[in-house]
């Protein structure tokens, strides 16, 4: 086999193990879409992606290092995700005195919520310090430095496709009709349940920053 197919096939095996493994990412999207927001989470996976992509990117370029070299905007980055997720968590457990669904949204509205989702996507993605050490040390080492450009494009192309295809894929899941079904009998417990993972994630970012 080609070595460079073979780098582009393990990379992305790597890659694709980093993404299934549940985390904040997953939480946050499994709410957005078992409470009747599906376009909102399939945007926050969008930004999943594009945050990704972007690190990948530093990390062929070599430029990875600055993320450790800037202490205090990582930690930065960090601090905001898991303010996010904090948010959002506490959100969960309010939303839980009322499982209704939200009432329709306008077009300016339901535009502005989809690009709120993407950044919260982004961020999210930027700040998870699983993803970070991921490519700060198994992807570095994974793509050699005389990768060919072809190989490097591939893998660029084929981890964004990864982490938009699996978070759409939890998201329309959880936005079926049996998971919502579900989410109308349970919602509050579901809403608990979530809320504290997302809170827990965030508080744990927050913390290992400041302890950092």
């Amino acid at each position: 086999m080609n070595s460079d197919l073979l780098v582009v096939l393990t990379t992305l095996g790597l890659y694709a193990g980093l993404v299934i493994s549940p985390g904040p990412g997953f939480a946050l999207i499994t709410r957005m879409a078992i409470s009747g927001r599906p376009a909102r989470a399939y945007s926050a996976a969008l930004g999943f992606g594009v945050a990704a992509t972007f690190y990948a990117g530093l990390t062929m370029a070599g430029l990875a290092v600055m993320i450790e070299r800037i202490g205090w905007l990582a930690g930065a980055i960090q601090i905001a995700g898991g303010c996010y997720l904090v948010y959002f968590g506490v959100s969960a457990w309010r939303a839980a005195r009322s499982t209704d669904a939200e009432p329709p949204a306008g077009a300016q509205q339901q535009s502005a919520s989809l690009w709120q989702s993407f950044r919260i996507g982004v961020l999210v993605d930027l700040s998870n310090p699983k993803g970070i050490a991921f490519f700060l040390s198994l992807y570095s080492v994974a793509i050699p430095v005389g990768t060919a450009a072809w190989a490097k494009a591939a893998i660029l192309i084929g981890g964004f496709a990864i982490e938009v295809a699996w978070y759409s894929l939890v998201a329309r899941l959880f936005a079926s009709a049996p998971a919502r079904a579900l989410y109308r009998r349970f919602g509050a417990w579901i809403e608990r349940g979530i809320g504290t993972l997302l809170t827990g994630a965030g508080l744990r970012m927050i913390v290992s920053r400041l302890s950092f």
